[in-house]
C-alpha cells in the first residue's frame, strides 16, 4: 500500500468508526461495519459492510427503512471528508449468514464485496 493510500485508508477508517458507534446506539442488532476497497480503482472499488447480528435484525432494519437512514450517514460522513460513494456500494449482512454460509470467516466472506 502506497503512503497516500494508507493516509486515505486511515482517513475513512476514521469516518466509519465515528459512524459506527453512533449506528451501535441507534439500532437494535448492530454490531459493526467495515469497508474493502482496491486504491487503484477508488473510489468505485469502495463498499462498506454494515454488519447485524441476526438475519432477524437485519430484516427488522429493513422494514422499518433504518438501513436508508444508515446509508445517508455514511454517504454524507464520506462526503464530507472528500469521499463521495454510490449508495449500491453499502451492504448490509448479518454475522448470522457469516456462520452459515462461510464458517464465521469474515475473510472469505468480504471477498464477495470487493
Amino acid at each position: 500500500m502506497r503512503k497516500t493510500d494508507k493516509k486515505l485508508d486511515n482517513l475513512i477508517t476514521h469516518v466509519l468508526t465515528d459512524v459506527c458507534e453512533t449506528t451501535l446506539k441507534s439500532f437494535s442488532g448492530f454490531q459493526w461495519l467495515t469497508h474493502v476497497v482496491n486504491y487503484s480503482s477508488f473510489p468505485k472499488s469502495l463498499s462498506v459492510i454494515c454488519v447485524f447480528d441476526t438475519n432477524a435484525s437485519l430484516n427488522e432494519l429493513i422494514a422499518t427503512d433504518g438501513h436508508h437512514e444508515i446509508t445517508k450517514v455514511i454517504q454524507t460522513r464520506l462526503f464530507e471528508v472528500g469521499i463521495d460513494i454510490d449508495r449500491a456500494r453499502i451492504a448490509f449482512d448479518s454475522e448470522e449468514d457469516c456462520a452459515k454460509h462461510h464458517n464465521g470467516k469474515w475473510t472469505n466472506r468480504l471477498a464477495k464485496y470487493s
